[in-house]
């Protein structure tokens, strides 16, 4: 238990929950204000966007040379960290669903938090932990701008908005949880 504590602090995970909590009622007041609701999609992917961006700066320790040489194995670590981001991300929206008395769409949000969650976790391979939050603010980014539209790219596009059982929404962020998760879990923050 002693281990698990030190983990946690040592990857910023008390203050990336309260940056999620904060990042779902600042949302949650701006939507408000301009009439929207958690189960408007653009609210819930900016609240799960947001969400995995707080998670991204605890993917990588301190010293990243000193936690290579720890003798620990680093591999199951690392895949619960990303699980864990994505399950927390989901549940804190899912929770603030259910408190606002509104209709919480499960699937919307599961397949959202872990497509982020991958996403996350390959921004982190791929450019270290302090700018992991990049690739998700850059995508979120561009699906607000792209026009909706029946093609596969402009679907795989915006597939954080796509309704729930849409084949690219649903692909997209399968591939993008399997991909970024094994990439991070196999090869750990970039230097």
């Amino acid at each position: 238990m002693r281990w698990l504590t030190l983990y946690a602090r040592s990857r910023h995970v008390p203050a990336s929950l309260a940056a999620v909590l904060l990042s779902v009622a600042v949302v949650w007041a701006l939507a408000r204000i301009g009439g929207g609701t958690l189960g408007d999609p653009q609210v819930t992917m900016l609240i799960l966007t947001a969400g995995a961006m707080a998670f991204s700066v605890g993917l990588g320790g301190q010293d990243l040379g000193l936690d290579r040489t720890a003798a620990i194995r680093w591999m199951p670590r690392r895949a619960a960290h990303v699980l864990l981001c994505g399950v927390i991300i989901g549940a804190v929206l899912l929770a603030a669903r259910t408190m606002s008395g509104q209709e919480a769409s499960a699937a919307f949000v599961v397949r959202d938090s872990a497509g982020l969650a991958g996403l996350v976790a390959l921004g982190a391979a791929w450019c270290g932990a302090q700018y992991a939050w990049i690739l998700p603010f850059a995508w979120v980014s561009v699906s607000l701008v792209v026009p909706p539209t029946a093609g596969v790219a402009t679907q795989v596009l915006t597939w954080m908005m796509l309704p729930p059982g849409t084949a690219a929404g649903t692909w997209t962020a399968a591939v993008l949880a399997v991909v970024g998760t094994a990439v991070y879990v196999v090869g750990g923050p970039r230097r």
